[in-house]
């Protein structure tokens, strides 16, 4: 188990978009906003960088086989593993179509889909603003 305090962000970041890339599930020790701590073993699909900064995975948790988001700096530790993604993707994971009028709504998170050097070299660029 690797300790996100022994390293540095860009090496958790490289190391968690390496297993996704390869399709390899990780588990990790994530503390919830309410400060609870979970163990909890996800199959990564996207990086998101939100407009706040800050680095979010979107991931199929394996217990509960449903999608959910994961802030990087609440990871403490993390495993990965050398089997493959289990959970079924699904099918489209777009906001639902709004009838807007008068203002314009804005999506609050970014999708970045991109190869993983560049994936890196994005990600290290908002770590460092």
């Amino acid at each position: 188990m690797r300790l996100t305090k022994n390293e540095t962000s860009t090496t958790t970041l490289t190391r968690l978009i390496t297993a996704l890339d390869k399709q390899q599930p990780v588990t990790i020790t994530y503390t919830k906003a309410d400060g609870t701590e979970t163990l909890r073993t996800i199959e990564i699909h996207d990086v998101i960088v939100t407009n706040a900064g800050d680095i979010v995975l979107r991931a199929a948790d394996r217990d509960t086989q449903e999608m959910r988001s994961f802030r990087v700096d609440r990871i403490h530790a993390y495993t990965v593993h050398r089997s493959a993604y289990v959970v079924a993707r699904p099918a489209a994971d777009e906001p639902k179509a709004r009838t807007t009028t008068g203002l314009a709504t804005v999506t609050v998170l970014y999708p970045v889909d991109l190869p993983i050097a560049a994936r890196i070299n994005l990600l290290a660029d908002a770590l460092a603003a």
